[in-house]
């Protein structure tokens, strides 16, 4: 056991979750991540149950804020890093696939569930890669989403990709059909360790293409970064950083890597193919030197790892979901959620074509959400901002703060958090450990609700 980190009974639930109280809280609080589970809860339905529960969602008008996302399940390569790899790309896919969603759309859009309710206020064009389809063919999505789709005249319509497959050319016809937010996975700039990645442009070119898509002066340009990958050091994630901010663009994300059990960077790194990357405590730092870095340059943090250089960027879309949002889902492989259900359109193309063929909805997988999924999505979207109501999650889940006071007092005197009142705000520390922190009030959440049907009983 870690220095300064207090025992707790071994079967107690919160045990994982107490954080060291000496040392370093931002290198020191936790000896690993616990990862925050969205759907934890859940009851998944009998597959025969499925079409008539997805027939009875689209009966049923919108109330709440909506989003949608789109899947485009195609990558030119597996980039190492990724564990969200799907389908290899063939020119031949682009077309016949933008059609089949095309057909989605149009058929959802006199749904009660598209059709009624409050404008959307974001899409997402995600994957895979968008980018990788061909111009004229993502240029058609875009406004087929605009044409059946009851968008706010201000909705933020972002387009993912990466610099190889995103040619000005491309970009403008996505522009001129609408997309107004470019998020591009850069990664790293430095071209040693992106080719070791699996990624194919050089620094120089991806540098070029930002500049080119900036220049467009119209859609917001993002970048994602990642720190702690394997061979990169803190001085390469520090002009990572500064090329960023040198760049002009208008936001960018700072994730920490996150290694995929069986994906193809940790087997890598089993036979010795590639080096280790960071481990926590560095990753710590390079967190807190690119916040710092980022805030005293002037940029905004919009989330724990999201940041906007100008007002162009929103990042609304990544708000929204964590918040519990409406989401509208189309492709192969997209999830959704609306009226106390959440879903996954079909992935494998073959089963989507049988599926729409014969008039049917391509979807693969529901579940019920719990009871408390507002207090949930109340606690991630909280922390991803940095500060959470206490009194609102108690009214949504009542018993939770008496449940979780042990290890909010845990977490001040750690370093992690302050509460002041009703309210709890996360420290530099915190946020980097905010899955943790996250990871424990759902465990609290589950405590409090084990103690009401015990109640009920």
């Amino acid at each position: 056991m870690p220095p300064g980190r207090r025992m707790a009974p071994a079967a107690d639930p919160l045990a994982r979750f107490i954080a060291a109280c000496e040392g370093d809280p931002l290198t020191a609080a936790f000896p690993s991540r616990v990862p925050v589970m969205p759907w934890r809860g859940a009851t998944p339905l009998p597959a025969e149950e499925i079409d008539a529960a997805y027939d009875d969602v689209l009966r049923r008008p919108r109330t709440e804020t909506t989003i949608a996302y789109l899947h485009v399940p195609f990558c030119h390569s597996h980039c190492l890093f990724c564990g969200f790899f799907q389908t290899t790309w063939r020119a031949e896919f682009s077309a016949p696939y933008v059609d089949s969603v095309i057909g989605e759309l149009e058929r959802a859009a006199g749904a009660a569930l598209v059709a009624e309710g409050p404008p959307l206020e974001a899409v997402y064009f995600g994957g895979g890669t968008p980018t990788a389809l061909a111009a004229s063919d993502l240029a058609r999505l875009v406004e087929a989403v605009r044409r059946y789709l009851p968008l706010a005249p201000d909705c933020e319509i972002t387009v993912e990709g990466r610099i190889y497959d995103f040619p000005i050319e491309k970009a403008r016809a996505a522009a001129d059909a609408g997309a107004t937010r470019f998020s591009i996975g850069v990664q790293t700039f430095d071209t040693t360790v992106r080719r070791r990645l699996g990624r194919k442009a050089s620094r120089a070119e991806v540098e070029r293409a930002l500049t080119a898509l900036l220049e467009l002066r119209g859609p917001a340009v993002i970048v994602d970064l990642i720190y702690g990958l394997p061979g990169q050091d803190a001085r390469t994630w520090q002009v990572d950083v500064a090329t960023a901010m040198a760049l002009g663009l208008d936001g960018a994300d700072v994730y920490a890597l996150n290694l995929w059990q069986n994906g193809p960077l940790a087997k890598s790194i089993a036979r010795g193919k590639l080096q280790a990357g960071a481990a926590l405590p560095e990753q710590a730092l390079l967190y807190d030197g690119a916040v710092s870095r980022l805030l005293d340059a002037g940029w905004r943090q919009l989330s724990q790892a999201h940041f906007g250089r100008t007002m162009l960027e929103r990042n609304r879309y990544n708000r929204l979901v964590k918040d519990g949002a409406v989401c509208l889902a189309f492709g192969g492989g997209a999830g959704g959620s609306a009226h106390g259900l959440s879903w996954r359109t079909t992935p494998a193309l073959d089963r989507r074509a049988d599926a729409l063929a014969g008039g049917r909805w391509p979807i693969e997988g529901m579940a019920r959400l719990p009871a408390d999924h507002a207090a949930r999505t109340r606690v991630i979207t909280s922390l991803d901002l940095g500060r959470l109501d206490l009194a609102a999650l108690e009214r949504e889940a009542p018993g939770v703060r008496a449940a979780a006071d042990g290890l909010l007092a845990n977490w001040c005197e750690a370093g992690l958090i302050t509460v002041e009142g009703e309210v709890m705000t996360t420290t530099r520390a915190g946020a980097f450990w905010s899955v943790n922190l996250t990871s424990g009030l759902h465990a609290a959440l589950d405590i409090a609700a084990n103690a009401a049907a015990t109640r009920a009983a």
